[in-house]
């Protein structure tokens, strides 16, 4: 039997998938990761004969697939296996993002709310979680249409809206994070996510909401890739156990 050369992979995207699960950002069956394995390849969470939601993604649920949907090697998708309705929202990042390597469509309940409230992602905190401050006080946008992204059309809208920015909030749907790395795009989800309930909290407590000043946002040090990814991402896999 040829050995898989995807299978660390896989693991690495199907451990992810509960991540997002374990930390409430997708219930159910719903949200999916991709990762880029080439010019016109992804490994993405495929929808199979036997699905039991996110929370249960196995290796097995990753797939080769191309920017088009076929299977990206023989066998790929053979079973009834199938790419999510939304792959466009994965394949038109992938193709207009260079920089981008991962991408992480999930439907966290609290940056859904958030933003139908009008709570933007916003500074308004500091040390609590640097990288997110870091990420907020650089903006959020919304891609403003509560739609399923199953073209290249709507996908290229959505993209459109995302910018240059690592992560976009989709109104009445979810959110869309990338990154250089999985580990990176999913925390950077689950750092808008924290963000958006501490918003709601504060604003149902009924508190204002205020921007940390730029004086206390500039003494935030850059702890590194070692700490902010490596040591938050062996922390997250440990909740999985």
């Amino acid at each position: 039997m040829t050995e898989d050369p995807f299978a660390e992979l896989r693991r690495q995207i199907a451990d992810a998938c509960r991540v997002l699960a374990v930390r409430g950002l997708s219930d159910g069956i719903l949200g999916h990761i991709s990762l880029r394995t080439g010019p016109d390849r992804l490994l993405v969470r495929c929808r199979g004969p036997h699905e039991r939601g996110l929370a249960h993604t196995t290796p097995a649920d990753i797939r080769l697939v191309d920017l088009d949907g076929a299977p990206g090697a023989e066998g790929e998708l053979d079973g009834g296996w199938a790419p999510p309705n939304e792959l466009p929202l994965h394949t038109e990042v992938l193709r207009q993002r260079p920089d981008v390597q991962a991408v992480v469509h999930a439907h966290p309940p609290a940056v859904v709310a958030a933003d139908l409230a009008g709570l933007a992602i916003r500074p308004i905190v500091g040390a609590f979680d640097i990288p997110g401050a870091r990420l907020a006080r650089a903006g959020v946008p919304v891609y403003p249409r509560g739609v399923l992204v199953r073209d290249r059309r709507l996908a290229g809208e959505m993209v459109d809206a995302l910018g240059d920015r690592p992560v976009v909030l989709l109104r009445g749907h979810g959110i869309t994070s990338t990154g250089a790395t999985v580990p990176e795009a999913v925390l950077r989800a689950i750092s808008v996510d924290t963000i958006a309930r501490m918003s709601l909290t504060v604003a149902s407590a009924g508190g204002t909401l205020r921007d940390l000043p730029d004086r206390d946002l500039a003494e935030l040090p850059d702890l590194g890739g070692a700490f902010n990814e490596a040591t938050a991402w062996r922390h997250e896999l440990s909740r999985l156990r």
